[in-house]
């Protein structure tokens, strides 16, 4: 078990964007919670430590009531006089005109206003989150940032030297077997030549060297490779841009055996190449039996 553990407390605003930073946690590999209470952080840390198999976390704690509020400051101090724990709170907040803005749009009511105007409930929060927000190791004032801004700043902070901010899944498939469903890119390479057709190479898969260079052999294959690498190398920067955190590429044959593994290979070796974190995933290849296998 590590020495040290992490545990992220993350409050603030109603309507700040305690949503956006815990999914951007839970991203980085912390095990996360939303909303809470504070009276059984003492009984899951107690839990958490005695695994071993957690050492970062991240809470949404919802501090809307004095109650709550008083529990938490309890609950820090005490676990700030021991060893072998580190605690940061992550406090974010938005201008007065941001958050109405954020709850007209949304058509929610503010948690403290059921029966009065937004921004009355706005300050009310705001005056009861000042001491916390002063025992906060970060402020993140929202007002203008997007989610993927907010999402930036957050992993910029705590991100591991370990964490891949940007992924890509390579997988292979067969059409037979229906698209997968998580793809971002699907292509179809069912009009390459078909190893299937060689006897001696029908039983293998695109993994195997015969196969392998049996696809890549021929003028077609060459063209097509060239052609969507291009392609691809165009739109990975831009899906980065985005802000999303992986991209799944999804090759299709008839039965995901021997066109599609192949390529699925190499275009996954290339783009480790280019300094990419891939992924190789070959979903069919072991599911065709020879008497119908087309792929």
């Amino acid at each position: 078990m590590s020495d040290t553990l992490e545990l992220v407390i993350i409050t603030g605003m109603s309507g700040a964007g305690k949503t956006v930073a815990v999914q951007s946690f839970e991203d980085l590999g912390y095990y996360c919670i939303d909303n809470m209470p504070p009276n059984l952080l003492p009984t899951f840390w107690e839990l958490m430590k005695e695994s071993g198999k957690i050492t970062r976390i991240a809470l949404v704690i919802d501090l809307r009531t004095r109650e709550f509020f008083s529990e938490l400051e309890n609950v820090i101090g005490k676990m700030d006089n021991t060893q072998f724990i580190t605690t940061r709170i992550v406090f974010l907040e938005a201008d007065d005109q941001a958050l109405v803005s954020r709850y007209k749009e949304t058509r929610r009511k503010h948690p403290l206003a059921t029966q009065e105007r937004t921004i009355t409930g706005i300050q009310k929060e705001r005056e009861m989150l000042s001491d916390i927000r002063a025992r906060s190791q970060m402020i993140v004032n929202t007002t203008d940032l997007s989610p993927r801004q907010l999402r930036e700043k957050i992993i910029e902070v705590f991100a591991s030297d370990t964490y891949q901010p940007f992924h890509i899944e390579m997988v292979s498939f067969g059409f037979k077997f229906g698209v997968p469903i998580d793809a971002d890119i699907v292509m179809d390479v069912r009009f390459l030549p078909n190893p299937h057709y060689v006897d001696e190479l029908r039983p293998k898969t695109g993994l195997d060297t015969e196969v392998y260079d049996y696809v890549m052999k021929q003028p077609e294959t060459e063209e097509f490779y060239s052609r969507f690498m291009n392609l691809i190398k165009y739109c990975l920067p831009g899906y980065k841009k985005e802000g999303k955190s992986s991209v799944t590429i999804a090759i299709g044959c008839t039965g995901g055996k021997h066109r599609s593994v192949a390529l699925a290979k190499r275009m996954g070796q290339e783009l480790e190449n280019d300094h990419y974190v891939v992924n190789v995933s070959h979903r069919d290849k072991l599911k065709n039996k020879e008497s119908v296998n087309r792929s």
